[in-house]
């Protein structure tokens, strides 16, 4: 057989070994040369010839709940134990617009995710936080906007230049219609308001990224891997071609467009999936939107461990399914990686838990070798083909959402949901039935109770304590500035249904947040104009 260690980079950098000492290339081809480098069109083999070794993905853990308080203690313990960029989660009533004293948020203030309610309480959530050097990432959708606002006034409140912030807004609007459900406008305005977002971080915020268009979701919800990847790059040329059509150049904002995938169980059909991403999404973009900088070519995506897969029975076994899926992130070529905790089927993680899974990324990128060579699986045939297949897969999926009219004909007529609830009542079915094993709760389980962990309470009086804050601050602030900078926001969310893609919205939303204007306000202004949303049959 003809030895092909060599055939990476002759003479590249060998400083990297083995732990038995030996060397090591950055990456491995074909010994004839003709197989694809990794850095190069069309990036199945990783957006940079170097990989991991000239930077570890960023080690994000997905945290927030009760207070701004409670959350930042929670943030500097991550940061101090060495995760490398925050991810944060907000509750339900932010995510939906509501303030905490709101009837509709009874009960739910501070439960899945931290309570952020005014630009105060976005300061609290950061305090002590380099934000100029530490990437923030924030899973918020329908009142996305509204919170960027808070960050950037944030910033603008201590001196911060724009241009140094460094992040994410989740920002995915389509997804929530067919997935999640906390959007708060009907779909089209939806997509002017996001629109708008890409406009103005393109312009003053040019290390932000103002979308994450997101399969993870629509995978929890019941999609095959070849549908996760298929409705969101779908979604991905939606937004892209709304923002062309507003008169943004595709090369001008699609660098900082970014994807976030779920990794499940499936190990090798996972490596496949981010594989053939990388390759479908660099010809849509090249073929379709006409993109030509190489930067604008290449797939970024965050990565997060399949919370549908833990399991509630025999809690611990989920450290093996989390290290599992997120060794194959990790060879599959991801830019971020949060790890689930063992206890998330149950509640929001501990400390304890938290660490170690953060722990689990550190073990993977220092001590098991994966993170030396770019790709190491390139070249297995097994690999290879199921690249192919699901590459195909997904792009006659694609074409078959393009046939219909787009991704958000996709949404309004049914066809997302019709195939997530169809492949999710499959699984359900062969679980049921034995067809598909899963450990510990339909075979090789244990006695009721077993391994079940100390978990996390939520404080009930978190919801008392949001509520008279958001009282006090209502009562300290000026209110003229407040309606005024209000009806601004009401003016733009007017101007933006005609012309979408404009960032005055954003620019009164941070005018807004700076008068301290609340989250409830903010979004009720919107909703003023755009009506709020109500499912059809």
């Amino acid at each position: 057989m003809p030895d092909a260690r060599r055939a990476g980079i002759p003479g590249g950098d060998t400083s990297r070994t083995t732990s038995g000492g030996l060397a090591l290339d950055p990456w491995y081809g074909s010994p004839d040369g003709a197989s694809e480098r990794p850095g190069e069109y069309p990036y199945t083999r990783g957006i940079h010839e170097s990989m991991y070794r000239g930077r570890h993905w960023t080690m994000r853990q997905y945290a927030g709940y009760a207070t701004a308080e409670e959350s930042n203690r929670r943030y500097r313990f991550l940061l101090e134990g060495g995760q490398t960029g925050l991810s944060v989660a907000f509750d339900l009533p932010t995510q939906l617009g509501l303030d905490p004293d709101d009837p509709l948020a009874e009960g739910e203030v501070g439960r899945v995710g931290v309570s952020i309610a005014s630009v105060e309480d976005m300061a609290v959530l950061l305090d002590g936080i380099p934000i100029d050097r530490v990437s923030v990432s924030m899973t918020i959708n329908a009142t996305a906007s509204i919170l960027l606002a808070y960050y950037v006034a944030v910033a603008i409140e201590r001196g911060i230049p724009l241009a140094s912030l460094s992040g994410t807004t989740q920002n995915d609007i389509l997804k929530e219609y067919v997935a999640r459900g906390t959007q708060a406008y009907p779909p089209r305005p939806s997509l002017g308001v996001v629109t708008g977002m890409i406009a103005y971080t393109a312009r003053d915020l040019p290390r932000w990224n103002p979308i994450s268009i997101s399969g993870y979701h629509i995978r929890e919800a019941g999609a095959t891997a070849v549908q996760e990847l298929a409705f969101t790059l779908a979604n991905g040329l939606e937004y892209a071609r709304r923002a062309v059509a507003a008169g943004m150049g595709i090369d001008t904002f699609a660098p900082r467009l970014s994807f976030f995938f779920a990794c499940h169980n499936d190990f090798f059909e996972e490596i496949a999936k981010f594989r053939a991403a990388r390759r479908v999404w660099a010809g849509l973009m090249r073929d379709r939107l006409g993109a030509t900088r190489p930067e604008s070519l290449k797939l970024r995506f965050h990565t997060q461990t399949a919370g549908s897969t833990l399991a509630a029975q025999e809690a611990p076994n989920n450290v093996v399914r989390v290290a599992l899926q997120a060794m194959a992130a990790v060879l599959g070529g991801t830019q971020s990686l949060h790890c689930n905790a063992l206890d998330e089927a149950l509640a929001l993680p501990t400390e304890a838990t938290a660490r170690l899974a953060l722990r689990t990324q550190q073990v993977i990128a220092y001590e098991s070798g994966v993170a030396e060579v770019a790709d190491p699986l390139g070249g297995s045939w097994f690999v290879e083909r199921l690249t192919d297949e699901v590459a195909q897969a997904a792009t006659s999926l694609i074409d078959e959402v393009e046939r219909i009219g787009g991704a958000l004909r996709a949404v309004e007529t049914g066809f997302y949901a019709r195939h997530i609830e169809d492949s999710a009542y499959r699984y359900q079915r062969e679980v049921d039935r034995g067809d598909r094993t899963i450990v510990g709760v339909n075979r090789f389980s244990a006695e009721a109770g077993s391994g079940v962990p100390d978990l996390l309470r939520v404080d009930g009086e978190v919801g008392v304590s949001q509520r008279a804050r958001v009282e006090q601050l209502r009562a300290g602030r000026d209110g003229a500035r407040v309606r005024g900078a209000l009806a601004r926001v009401r003016d733009a969310a007017q101007a933006s249904l005609k012309a979408p893609g404009t960032a005055t919205l954003m620019e009164a939303l941070v005018e807004g947040a700076l008068a301290r204007a609340t989250t409830g306000e903010l979004a009720g202004a919107m909703q003023d104009v755009f009506g709020p949303y109500r499912e059809s049959g």
